[in-house]
């Protein structure tokens, strides 16, 4: 695929909004509806034809002007053809795989993907006869040793849900592409500010953009990009299930992209300093977070990201469960809950799932968001309920 020289400031300012006109709106209007008519049979029979193509009104379930306005937005930031909506994260990626799978085929899944797409994964495609493969993370090439005839697609993403590994993308695309099999890509922590898996050769790229892209925790979304033939055949499958964002969504992510440039630069440069002040700090015993030395990945993550989200993991040393609870709950601006991406700090106790490799870590892990509180006032927070949690041992 050719490079876009696309200005990214000017693009998330200037696109996805209403036509010009004297006196026009800011932004896209809400727009509602589901009914859209026509005036001639020929007009309507045309549209009924083209119904899956993106800037077709036919409708209110294959999309409207505002949904079209945010897929052609996103599709230009991913470097795809085409963007496909849906109502989540967990949608995007559920119905991507149920595309592109059928009974008897083979599929591969990263070791570390997000819980739900695990969950999707061992319990409708494994009852629809679909047979899961879960792999090393880190096995970059060697996942040809993997690869059989009835491989239907990889699924990956990067940095793990929870552990923060960074894979060689292009070690594995490079594979897949070889022997003809989809690669899918999870980027929802990275966005396509700080990664394009798209031009790493990954065939499919999904994101919840209910974390960054909307950015402000009040909205749901899904977003999967393809090229060609793949994302054709991915859309049609989204429609025929009858899956979409709501308006009140499209018109937040709409919103949300206008300051995601913004934001990504902040939660980057924050999440770095408060990572790097936790790893000073005696309780702590290793830092997930793909910009530090010691985390798996990094000279990956160096290579192919061009910045880190807010989000990381922290092992603290070996102590116990009670210790951990009271940690967590002495903490006044973290709040305790599974999402992140939005504006507020959170603070979430993790248990990695390994089927195929093992988690060896000793100490407990947590995953932390760095939100927009100032700094300071989040590492006064964190000094103050540090003391439950045990120190490094003393070395004898």
């Amino acid at each position: 695929m050719p490079q876009d020289p696309l200005n990214i400031a000017d693009h998330l300012v200037q696109a996805g909004r209403p036509e010009r006109a004297e006196g026009r709106h800011v932004n896209m209007p809400i727009e509602l509806g589901s009914t859209m008519v026509f005036d001639t049979l020929a007009a309507f029979e045309a549209a009924r034809d083209a119904r899956y193509d993106s800037g077709t009104v036919y409708y209110g379930r294959y999309g409207n002007h505002a949904s079209f306005q945010l897929e052609a937005m996103l599709a230009r930031l991913e470097k795809a053809d085409g963007v496909t909506l849906t109502s989540s994260g967990v949608a995007a990626i559920s119905l991507t795989l149920l595309a592109l799978t059928r009974p008897g085929s083979h599929l591969l899944v990263a070791d570390h993907v997000y819980g739900n797409t695990r969950g999707f994964c061992d319990t409708v495609l494994a009852s629809q006869g679909v047979d899961i493969e879960y792999f090393d993370p880190m096995i970059g090439g060697g996942i040809t040793d993997l690869i059989r005839p009835d491989t239907a697609a990889i699924m990956f993403e990067a940095p793990g849900s929870g552990t923060f590994e960074i894979p060689d993308i292009p070690a594995i695309t490079t594979v897949a592409r070889a022997k003809k099999v989809p690669t899918v890509f999870d980027n929802t922590w990275a966005t396509p500010l700080f990664c394009q898996p798209l031009l790493m050769n990954v065939d499919v790229s999904v994101a919840s953009g209910s974390k960054y892209i909307c950015g402000h925790s009040d909205c749901m979304l899904g977003i999967i990009a393809a090229s060609g033939p793949l994302g054709e055949k991915i859309r049609r499958m989204v429609m025929a299930i009858g899956d979409k964002p709501g308006a009140q969504e499209v018109f937040l992510a709409l919103r949300g992209l206008r300051t995601l440039r913004m934001r990504m630069a902040y939660v980057d440069a924050a999440g770095r300093d408060m990572a790097n002040w936790l790893a000073k700090q005696p309780q702590v015993k290793r830092m997930l977070h793909p910009a530090h030395a010691d985390c798996p990945g990094h000279a990956l993550w160096q290579r192919d990201f061009s910045g880190a989200a807010g989000l990381f993991g922290v092992v603290f040393h070996p102590c116990s469960d009670a210790q951990i609870r009271s940690f967590v709950e002495t903490l006044h601006h973290f709040g305790i809950g599974v999402s992140w991406g939005g504006y507020e700090s959170l603070v979430l106790p993790v248990t990695p799932t390994r089927t195929a490799t093992p988690w060896v870590e000793d100490g407990q892990l947590v995953r932390f968001n760095i939100g927009f509180e100032d700094p300071e006032t989040l590492k006064a927070d964190l000094a103050a309920a540090l003391p439950h949690l045990n120190s490094a041992p003393e070395r004898t």
